[in-house]
């Protein structure tokens, strides 16, 4: 029966995108400008940037800048901050990529891969306050509780998940991945890093332009419950997901926290890209779904409380 599962949903598939021609349409077009009018300006130059200073390993001057202060704190090897750094300010999936070809590039261990996709795997700031806060929510002084929300909740998480991860490790004993001088710079190896560049972004934006189909067709399912509207139908992509819920008629105090648990967890097509950015390294996506789940509701407790305290 399990065999049977996924060729009777894609047929399912095909044939309601058949029937709704229009709305897998309006979905397409809904992801393709969210693609290219946001996404890929924001995303690319920073996929580019991080690729060059990855292989050509200059972000040594980086995380020996930095691992003296996020190294103690998230007991980190040098270049696993630079994971750090870059899965807190970049955004989806930035974290899970630098993780990922640090992995590749034998900078860290397997070990300490999975411990920083635990945590460092987020919303970017500038998502959060540009689109999320002050666009959607329409409240310019959530800015500052929306943001320390949102950093704390992961933060928290890296110390539970040390316990795990870290245990017997070799970044927990010190050793370090980022010893050598930087690779000399050349065209070619600029050419290497573009392409590869625009390979990511263009998974990216497969997965988003898929899952906006998945979303404006699910919308046309007589389905009308509190769960469907607010929980399930926003999760599969955060940035239609958070349109949404601001839409939504529910008091302001429930539309916060939904939506500081969604841009938490990231919504389904984050999980997607985050899977396409981890092929070949061998780590499993499923505890990364988990510790996802656990920040998001860890996310939602921080958000009814200040909600609670205002």
């Amino acid at each position: 029966m399990k065999r049977k599962i996924m060729p009777l949903s894609l047929i399912l598939l095909f044939s309601f995108m058949l029937l709704k021609p229009k709305e897998t349409f309006d979905g397409a077009s809904e992801g393709l400008l969210l693609w290219f009018q946001i996404v890929l300006p924001t995303l690319l130059p920073f996929i580019i940037i991080t690729n060059l200073l990855v292989s050509t390993n200059t972000m040594q001057y980086i995380t020996k800048l930095l691992s003296p202060v996020l190294s103690p704190l998230f007991q980190t090897s040098p270049a696993g901050t630079f994971a750090v750094l870059s899965g807190f300010l970049c955004g989806y999936p930035m974290g899970a990529k630098v993780t990922a070809d640090l992995l590749r590039a034998n900078k860290i261990d397997r070990n300490e891969a999975c411990y920083l996709l635990s945590f460092c795997n987020n919303t970017s700031p500038m998502f959060i306050m540009n689109y999320a806060v002050i666009k959607k929510l329409g409240k310019e002084e959530f800015i500052l509780p929306s943001f320390c929300i949102l950093f704390l909740s992961p933060i928290l998480l890296s110390f539970l998940s040390r316990k795990i991860y870290n245990r017997n490790s070799a970044f927990r004993k010190g050793k370090t991945y980022t010893s050598g001088f930087p690779v000399h710079f050349d065209f070619e190896l600029l050419d290497d890093t573009i392409m590869n560049g625009f390979e990511t972004i263009t998974k990216v934006g497969g997965y988003i332009i898929l899952f906006s189909i998945f979303l404006t067709l699910l919308k046309e399912l007589p389905v009308h419950l509190p769960f469907w509207d607010l929980i399930l139908l926003p999760s599969f992509e955060v940035t239609n997901g958070i349109s949404m819920l601001a839409a939504s008629d529910i008091l302001f105090s429930v539309r916060f926290v939904l939506v500081m648990a969604l841009i938490s967890f990231g919504g389904i097509c984050s999980v997607a890209q985050t899977q396409c950015m981890l092929y070949g390294t061998g780590i499993s996506i499923v505890p990364y779904i988990i510790e996802k789940l656990i920040t998001a509701i860890v996310t939602s407790l921080f958000a009814i409380c200040y909600i609670k305290l205002i």
